[in-house]
């Protein structure tokens, strides 16, 4: 696999994580998400990842959780500073 395949699944990879922890954070703060235009296109790369790994969707869920808890202890932080 050439190396630029490589980057481009590690991206297609990380948009996946980046969506996920989109919906895990709009979820827990009660912010309902309105469809955009490119959603299309983020959608259809996290797809080609999933088709290339059937365990990518539960990599990037955990990943995208990790990311979320982060998040969300950098606020924690700031309420109790």
């Amino acid at each position: 696999m050439k190396s630029t395949d490589r980057r481009h699944q590690a991206y297609q990879f990380e948009q996946l994580v980046a969506e996920i922890t989109a919906c895990f954070l709009s979820a827990d703060l009660g912010v309902t998400a309105s469809v955009r235009p490119e959603s299309s296109s983020y959608l259809a790369s996290c797809l080609a990842v999933m088709k290339e790994d059937s365990r990518a969707i539960l990599r990037a869920a955990s990943k995208a959780q990790a990311a979320a808890d982060y998040l969300h202890s950098l606020q924690d932080q700031k309420t109790t500073a």
